[in-house]
């Protein structure tokens, strides 16, 4: 007797267009493991971003740079064996696409060979406009990151607010519109004046995904420790916390800890 299984529809860069043009919100999460990245996928969520802030959440890095390409693989194949219907897009981490396309390219082409992800993102505007190009020019979708580019950090030497200025919001606004123009899916604002962002978001063809931009764009991304709230002590102006799971654990945790000692775990129930 067979066994009828519901079809997953899978997310694709066309249903990500799509969204946009019927308007309807796209929501995105990072993701670095199997474990959550299938309870992500299962609670349904558009978009999985593979995020270089594994370096910090994952490996308790300072800032973004530390984290290699093969770092950025091995987390994209875990997320990638849990996911049934997300589009999962992972990072090109610093120093693996920056100054050099034909490596942007090699880099790209790794991650969705040996990950089977199925796009890239890249940090910048027309300072990476030949890497992006080259990228696409193999079939490769990639999504753009301008405003805080946290890959940049030592550039701008502060997490504070981009494109407040006249002139940066209007090199952001070109650069989104190259981006527009040259064929990414998608391209993620972060942490700019929520005014700029609904500009980017009305004057462009392809969506905008945000994270400290406001209300405005065509979707919003967190990182999904920040959201659970197991990272204690960051609660910058953008996030909500939908969870306090660093309590939940530590507590989870104690009590193992205290049955332990007090020799009721194991009990007889739980013992063979």
């Amino acid at each position: 007797m067979s066994v009828h299984k519901k079809e997953v529809k899978r997310i694709t860069t066309h249903t990500i267009q799509e969204m946009k043009m019927r308007g309807e919100k796209i929501s995105s999460l990072t993701a670095y493991d199997y474990s959550l990245a299938k309870l992500v996928d299962a609670a349904g969520v558009e978009i999985i971003l593979v995020g270089d802030s594994a370096s910090n959440v994952m490996a308790g890095n300072e800032t973004t740079l530390p984290i290699t390409l093969d770092h950025m693989i091995y987390h994209a194949t875990s997320v990638v064996r849990a996911v049934k219907r997300a589009l999962v897009v992972v990072d090109l981490p610093f120093g693996s696409y920056q100054g050099n396309s034909a490596k942007a390219l090699e880099s790209a082409v790794r991650i969705m060979k040996e990950s089977g992800a199925h796009a890239v993102k890249l940090e910048g505007g027309v300072e990476i406009r030949e890497s992006v190009t080259r990228i696409l020019s193999a079939g490769v979708p990639v999504m753009g990151h301008l405003g805080l580019t946290p890959q940049s950090i030592y550039k701008f030497g502060t997490y504070t607010v981009r494109a407040r200025e006249e002139a940066e919001a209007a090199k952001l606004k070109e650069d989104a519109a190259m981006l527009d123009e040259v064929g990414c899916f998608a391209v993620v604002l972060e942490k700019i004046p929520a005014k700029l962002s609904q500009e980017v978001t009305e004057s462009i063809k392809i969506p905008t995904i945000g994270i400290g931009a406001g209300p405005y764009t065509d979707g919003q991304i967190l990182v999904l420790h920040d959201l659970l709230g197991i990272n204690r002590g960051f609660k910058p102006r953008f996030l909500r916390q939908y969870a306090d799971l660093a309590t939940v654990i530590e507590d989870a945790i104690s009590n193992y800890v205290v049955d332990v000692k007090a020799q009721s775990f194991p009990n007889e129930q739980e013992s063979y």
